[in-house]
């Protein structure tokens, strides 16, 4: 979970849509309908790619230097970045239900305080986690 910066092949085509391609990256591919489009495009199909690594426990390829890729005429290389950490913020957030124990005293008063559970929950492990 991290923010990563990849170069990207933008190629212009015919049609007029521009093509990416993250030449680092087997199978990471997209497209837009326009520049900023594309770019949109971009950063989410790497985060997307990125993040089925980290989940998958894959090795996360390195990125090259945009000076170390060759591109055809119409194209240019462009670094792109994405943050893993906010897309699964973005496109992950079911709710999972967890089991825990706590004593029976500890319950009573927490109850009689009106403390959800739940949340408390949710705002210790963004401390502990410092996200």
């Amino acid at each position: 979970m991290a923010k990563y910066f990849y170069p990207a092949i933008f190629t212009k085509e015919k049609n007029g849509l521009y093509s990416v391609e993250f030449p680092d990256i087997e199978n990471c591919y997209t497209s837009g309908e326009d520049l900023a489009d594309a770019y949109e495009m971009a950063e989410d199909v790497l985060a997307l790619t990125l993040y089925g690594y980290e989940i998958g426990e894959k090795t996360i390829p390195e990125a090259r230097g945009c000076m170390d890729i060759q591109c055809k005429e119409a194209s240019f290389v462009s670094l792109v970045k994405c943050d893993t950490m906010e897309y699964r913020r973005k496109h992950s957030g079911k709710a999972v239900k967890k089991t825990l124990s706590i004593p029976e005293w500890m319950n009573e008063e927490a109850n009689r305080r009106g403390i959800n559970f739940s949340q408390l929950l949710q705002e210790a492990l963004l401390q502990e986690l410092k996200l």
